[in-house]
């Protein structure tokens, strides 16, 4: 044995020993990396009751984007138990079975139709979902109100009155509130919390009592009686939104019921006469003419909606 090769046997040993730890440590790296990417998935999509999210993958990639970003914030003003990558998924799968539902059942042409139609479905469920928690929302701001009045008046401090109402009050109110108490936990200023809150869930009667709290909380008064007078003017435009709501029940329904009169039409040509709809999209102008029969339906279908719309 010469002293070369104890020299390669002892280097040898050496790097393996490296080697091993290194792997130990990417390793033990790797877990606390999985660890803390959940936990900050966790804090950032509340209310998902700790079950466990499928496609984080997915999720992560999401958020990195600003379209996912945006819609992460969609999500969390609806409050459904769900998360961005799992309603990308969810949206990808509705597209495909619509895009081929719809060349299978009408013609090849209508396939991409029946895809945007699907992602405009989507966005729209979105959008009713948060404006259904909006109004459910304001529908608590006069007894939010009184709450916080009658806390400011026994001598609780705002933050102290806030934390108060959300657990007085329930969803959506009591859950909004309660991210709003968290936030100030961690040190977060009552402006940017209350901002926040107003950009959740955007109203006018919110900003009114937002801008009442943040002012009052900026100069230091007593807000006991803005609270009471605001209390009685949100009881009032209460009832009158209900009654606007009520009275234009019958055009909102106009709205929706144009568009589905129209495709149902499709289906009952292509079932009165097998085959219409695969000769009509065959040329050009037939696709012109669907393409533009379309594009008014989605025309009257805004327009309606716009003069079916009265801010009160």
């Amino acid at each position: 044995m010469t002293d070369p090769f104890w020299l390669t046997v002892a280097v040898t040993l050496l790097a393996c020993a490296l080697g091993i730890t290194g792997v130990q440590l990417y390793a033990s790296g790797a877990r606390r990396h999985a660890a803390l990417v959940a936990r900050l998935d966790d804090t950032a999509a509340p209310g998902t009751g700790g079950r466990r999210r499928a496609f984080r993958g997915i999720d992560r990639r999401v958020r990195r984007t600003a379209l996912g970003r945006g819609l992460e914030l969609r999500i969390a003003a609806t409050g459904r138990d769900i998360t961005p990558g799992e309603f990308t998924v969810a949206l990808a799968v509705t597209v495909v079975v619509l895009w081929t539902a719809g060349q299978a059942a009408l013609s090849p042409f209508f396939g991409p139709i029946c895809g945007l139609l699907g992602i405009w479905a989507a966005l729209g469920y979105l959008n009713w979902q948060r404006q259904k928690r909006i109004e459910k929302f304001i529908n608590q701001l006069p007894e939010l109100s009184r709450i916080l009045a009658n806390a400011t008046q026994a001598g609780l401090a705002l933050r102290m009155a806030l934390s108060l109402a959300a657990d007085e009050l329930e969803s959506p109110a009591g859950d909004e509130l309660e991210k709003v108490a968290q936030q100030l936990a961690v040190g977060t200023s009552l402006d940017d919390a209350l901002g926040e809150l107003a950009e959740r869930l955007p109203s006018r009667e919110l900003v009114v009592l937002v801008t009442t709290l943040v002012l009052a909380n900026r100069a230091g008064g007593t807000v006991v009686s803005s609270l009471r007078n605001l209390t009685e003017t949100l009881e009032e435009r209460k009832e009158t939104r209900r009654e606007v709501r009520t009275q234009l029940s019958q055009v909102s329904m106009t709205a929706y019921s144009v568009p589905v009169i129209g495709i149902g039409s499709l289906f009952l040509i292509d079932n009165m006469q097998p085959g219409a709809l695969d000769r009509m999209t065959g040329s050009g102008i037939g696709q012109a003419a669907v393409v533009a029969a379309f594009a008014l339906y989605a025309v009257g279908f805004v327009v309606i909606r716009r003069f079916s719309k009265i801010d009160v």
